[in-house]
């Protein structure tokens, strides 16, 4: 964990010392007071439905020895050594790259529409199999989490694979300032916070942030099948490698085979070429695949070592994860939906089932003026993949289910809420039916698990 001296935080926060005790430094620096951990540095973050600075008290009774707060009235709460900084959240920030500056090894950020945690997960697998590897843990990939992650780097990581999320124009850069990657991967551009941006165009602007931040000595990796992220290569100032099915690309698959919930492969890495067996299943984690290999092969790995780095990738949680239930198939993906994400997941159960299809879909959010479209789309797409039963949830929903059963999806039911969703369930499943759960985070998805188990 980060060790800092009380100059050191001074340094890196501009922050004034306002109380002080006999400590002469902290180990660890923590935001949350269930985690704190004895000598640790408590940051006293504000947001619009918390403030921080209310658990100071309770984060000194648990061992934190240091607090960095922007308010002046709360700094004679308990022994400790108080630093008054203008905004705590800018001095987490501040503290990470005063740390992350401290070591000399490559950091490869990850972004894109959809795919990110998965391709983290592989990227990271790869490394493995040579490396002491740091990675994002859940969906630590924003302006608060990338400065957790980044502080948790220790002497005897040789390589960090963090992830970089976004909403807006300018936040991955504000991420890339933090990070400071020295290589970067861009999985695609697909309809994610439409609302927000409004267009495909916008979102891949935002997204080339990453690709513009790579220094010369670096590379970046690019989904040489998406025409936004193939677009980007104009914005590299460094090694741009293309990978994709395409056999322009420079990483390519062909003969992508499923074999037992397992995805079998051909890849061509630039001269070399060598069978994969990923233990996932769909062409979208071929791609994302493709890319932790890429990552791999600049980084000086052998084919032998990249292969088998991937068999020991294990999917975080909520995100295709299968699992058999009483007589049932589960395909768990309900960590969060978008148009591009549904689809993948709908091919997903195309490719694994036996027996009956059941997709239990819910809103797709963050759409702005194509919501009630994209909705219809992924209603169409379900009964082009043979999908035998839909249970919709949610208001936006209903166009999954209205769309789907004018194109002929067999069982169509529409529910408001989870407890109608419970209900149909129990009605409609029988013994050997593949169910895919998937939807919005905000539609909480995964707790109509229970009903099916």
């Amino acid at each position: 964990m980060a060790e800092f001296s009380i100059g050191e935080v001074c340094s890196a926060t501009g922050g004034k010392i306002i109380t002080s005790n006999d400590n002469l430094g902290f180990s660890g620096v923590c935001t949350d007071t269930r985690k704190i951990r004895p000598n640790n540095l408590f940051v006293a973050l504000q947001g619009e439905q918390f403030d921080g600075h209310d658990f100071i008290d309770q984060a000194l009774q648990k061992g934190a020895t240091g607090v960095l707060v922007q308010r002046n009235d709360v700094c004679a709460l308990g022994e400790g050594t108080f630093f008054l900084v203008k905004d705590t959240r800018q001095a987490l920030q501040n503290l990470a790259v005063f740390h992350r500056r401290r070591f000399q090894l490559p950091v490869i950020a990850i972004t894109g529409s959809n795919g990110k945690t998965t391709t983290k997960d592989l990227t990271a697998a790869v490394l493995t199999s040579r490396f002491h590897v740091l990675k994002t843990e859940g969906n630590y990939n924003n302006e608060i989490g990338l400065p957790l992650t980044l502080l948790n780097l220790t002497d005897r990581h040789e390589v960090a694979v963090v992830e970089m999320g976004m909403r807006g124009l300018g936040e991955i850069a504000e991420l890339a300032q933090i990070g400071e990657p020295t290589a970067g991967i861009i999985t695609n551009v697909g309809e994610t916070h439409m609302e927000l941006l409004g267009s495909l165009e916008n979102i891949s602007a935002a997204k080339s942030e990453l690709v513009s931040a790579i220094p010369q000595s670096g590379f970046v990796l690019l989904n040489g099948d998406d025409p936004y992220v193939r677009g980007m290569k104009s914005k590299a100032r460094c090694k741009v490698i293309s990978y994709g099915l395409d056999s322009s690309c420079n990483i390519q698959a062909t003969e992508i085979a499923l074999v037992n919930q397992h995805t079998s492969f051909v890849c061509r890495c630039f001269d070399q070429v060598f069978p994969v067996t990923l233990p996932a299943i769909g062409r979208h984690n071929v791609y994302n695949a493709l890319a932790a290999i890429g990552a791999g092969w600049e980084l000086g790995l052998t084919a032998e070592e990249i292969v088998r780095g991937l068999l020991n990738f294990q999917a975080s949680s909520m995100r295709q994860h299968i699992q058999q239930i009483n007589g049932y198939t589960l395909i768990n993906d309900a960590y969060n939906a978008s148009p591009l994400s549904m689809a993948s997941a709908l091919n997903t159960l195309q490719q694994v089932t036996q027996g009956r299809r059941v997709a239990v879909l819910g809103d797709m959010l963050e759409l702005g003026d194509i919501a009630v479209e994209a909705h219809q789309r992924i209603g169409r797409l379900a009964a082009e993949q043979g999908v035998q039963v839909i249970i919709s949830v949610g208001n936006l929903a209903r166009h999954i289910s209205d769309a789907a059963k004018t194109a002929g999806v067999p069982q169509v039911v529409h529910c408001e809420n989870h407890q109608q969703a419970q209900e149909a369930l129990n009605h409609i499943l029988r013994p050997g039916d593949t169910v895919l759960l998937k939807g919005s985070r905000g539609m909480k998805m995964e707790q109509l698990v229970k009903t099916i188990g």
